[in-house]
């Protein structure tokens, strides 16, 4: 006699012999070590989760040189788990509280959320009127976040958005001293608007804030304050007179997010709610600190190994020079993503995983998140601009062509 059961984590059938009921059993996929169910017991009661559950953080994944995993208590697990649920449960609130006030756009707020969650930046991209300031302005509400606008210019210097230092009187002692004004980096959600307005000097100065989070002016190293969150806008129609972000910063922004026109009745709520009396007031979800635990908590989420296969896959057919790549991608892309594609996809489909309320990634997470990660890293050739073929379409493709490996 046969016992069939599911895996709590990833919901994978087994079948095993009955002898076995009782003892530990991990499973292959996820890596999930939980109990074989008794004969009776699973014939009763399969193992499967209620609706709207979420299963409890796997142990960690043994390294690979065979020594054996830290040991977790289970204060520790369901202190992951409850966090866990706190982002789901977050995430519903906070969508619902900025919605009283941006009609649509459901998926660029998912994608904003899933890049803070992440502990990254966004590179938001649309034309002027679509809300992306007001967007932005409402999410730092929601999450209780310190908010700073800086409008970029071709005049603005580095010290105008990382702060200096200037001389001061002390009026007791009569002696001057150099005394550090902060500058407006120093919030917690940054939004740089028209980024690719300023000169590269000025645009360079994000670089130390967004990779180290930590700004250096007169030799002197300023930590800025945690979470920190930068998101820059640019104006893809009017480019004359700008300066495009080269490819060494565009890198470091885990999406590269589309804002896109609103439906007409979507359009309609909009021009009731800016034409009336329609007033919302937005309700703080979950606080700062509650932002960086959310952080930590995320990393812990198992990624199966068939999911990470099809990164790799995907990733690496995107490289022209790659003996894997597909011969129409040596047509199209003249250069291709870097090893830090794969871990933003990695980090992106563990957050929309929690957030859908599911403790391991599928390939559909990382589907889902494939054109924010991939089209800032991907350069065209020549010829696929001259015929019309956007980067999005050349990701369609290469998505298309990337086999999708079943779980072992």
């Amino acid at each position: 006699m046969d016992i069939a059961f599911k895996c709590p984590l990833c919901e994978q059938d087994f079948r095993v012999e009955a002898a076995l009921g009782g003892t530990e059993f991990r499973c292959p996929t996820c890596r999930k070590l939980s109990l074989v169910p008794e004969a009776e017991v699973a014939a009763a009661a399969p193992n499967v989760l209620p609706p709207g559950a979420l299963p409890p953080p796997p142990p960690p994944i043994p390294p690979a040189s065979g020594a054996p995993a830290p040991k977790r208590s289970a204060a520790s697990d369901a202190e992951d788990a409850q966090l866990a649920r706190r982002l789901t449960e977050a995430y519903e609130r906070v969508t619902a509280e900025v919605a009283k006030l941006i009609v649509g756009q459901e998926e660029v707020i998912e994608q904003l959320l899933i890049a803070i969650f992440a502990r990254s930046h966004c590179l938001l991209e649309g034309v002027p009127g679509l809300a992306k300031t007001y967007m932005v302005k409402t999410l730092a509400d929601a999450l209780q976040l310190s908010f700073r606008r800086v409008q970029f210019t071709p005049d603005l210097m580095p010290a105008d958005i990382t702060g200096t230092d200037v001389i001061q009187e002390d009026p007791a002692t009569g002696r001057r001293n150099l005394t550090f004004l902060k500058g407006p980096l120093f919030a917690q959600m940054i939004l740089a608007d028209e980024i690719n307005r300023s000169p590269p000097k000025t645009q360079a100065a994000l670089l130390e804030a967004m990779q180290e989070h930590s700004v250096t002016v007169g030799g002197r190293t300023y930590k800025l304050e945690q979470p920190f969150f930068v998101l820059a806008t640019q104006n893809p129609v009017e480019q004359e007179g700008t300066y495009p972000l080269p490819e060494a910063q565009k890198d470091r922004f885990m999406f590269h997010v589309r804002v896109d026109y609103p439906t007409r009745e979507q359009e309609r709520e909009i021009i009731k709610r800016t034409t009336s009396a329609y007033a919302a007031d937005v309700d703080p979800v979950i606080t700062g600190e509650e932002v960086i635990a959310i952080q930590k908590t995320v990393r812990k989420v198992p990624v199966p190994d068939h999911v990470t296969d099809f990164v790799l896959d995907l990733v690496r057919r995107a490289r022209p020079a790659d003996a894997e790549a597909p011969a129409f991608t040596k047509e199209l892309i003249a250069w291709g993503p870097g090893p830090r594609a794969c871990q933003q996809l990695v980090m992106g489909g563990k957050v929309r995983a929690v957030l859908r309320g599911r403790f391991h990634v599928t390939i559909e997470d990382i589907e889902a998140l494939a054109l924010p990660v991939l089209r800032h890293r991907i350069v065209p050739t020549f010829n696929a601009e001259a015929e019309g073929i956007k980067v999005d379409a050349i990701i369609a493709r290469v998505l298309k062509e990337t086999p999708r490996q079943t779980r072992p």
